[in-house]
């Protein structure tokens, strides 16, 4: 893959330069701030970016907002953004438009190689991935919204593992249910979300907004 890298601590973009090179991929531009993000993206069109929250001048939320900038430009462009803090209204942010593409990953879980590589690789070519952390502190919170309520045990579950960009193949084999058992339930939660017939990948999107705003 062709990729973008935007850091501005050095040794991890070097780092993350070193680690995506060995994997085979390209990374054609790694830069330091949000106006260099938009002009590599803008430039180079990469098949995935990856991108830290915060930067410079202000080290808050530059890098989302850089990102959010060049999906502009570039709708659906994939983004993988990495935070050192779990922030749902990120995440939130990210899925706003509903076209997928995007994910959000604590710093720690780079460290996890084969993981890290992994939601890369879902993200470049659509999925939506968010940390597990992410996932089970929306979980710990057990806040309820009305659409929410409607939704059976294992029907939360599962959104959750939606939440986290599994496949529904993985999602299967994690709960021990079979393939159409899984389907079964997501078009449950679709109905019960009111979301109406349109791509999956859209839906699922949509669906796992509900549950970060719940």
């Amino acid at each position: 893959m062709r990729i973008v890298l935007a850091d501005d601590a050095v040794l991890l973009r070097e780092g993350l330069v070193r680690l995506l090179t060995d994997d085979g991929h390209q990374v054609v531009a790694a830069v330091g701030d949000g106006p260099a993000l938009v002009e590599a993206v803008l430039t180079h069109r990469p098949d995935v970016s990856v991108v830290d929250v915060r930067m410079p001048p202000t080290h808050t939320d530059e890098g989302l907002r850089a990102a959010l900038t060049a999906r502009t430009h570039l709708p659906g462009t994939p983004v993988l953004v990495l935070s050192q803090y779990v922030e749902a209204s990120y995440a939130a942010e990210l899925l706003a438009d509903a076209s997928g593409a995007v994910g959000y990953l604590l710093k720690d879980r780079v460290a996890r190689v084969e993981e890290f590589l992994d939601a890369l690789d879902r993200v470049a070519h659509g999925a939506t991935v968010l940390d597990p952390q992410v996932v089970s502190q929306l979980l710990a919170r057990q806040r309820r919204s009305a659409p929410l309520d409607a939704l059976t045990p294992r029907e939360r579950q599962l959104l959750g593992l939606m939440a986290e960009g599994h496949s529904n193949t993985a999602i299967a084999r994690h709960l021990a249910l079979s393939n159409s058992a899984v389907e079964k339930h997501i078009g449950n939660v679709f109905t019960k979300l009111g979301l109406p017939p349109d791509s999956t990948q859209h839906r699922r999107v949509l669906a796992v907004l509900a549950y970060l705003r719940s």
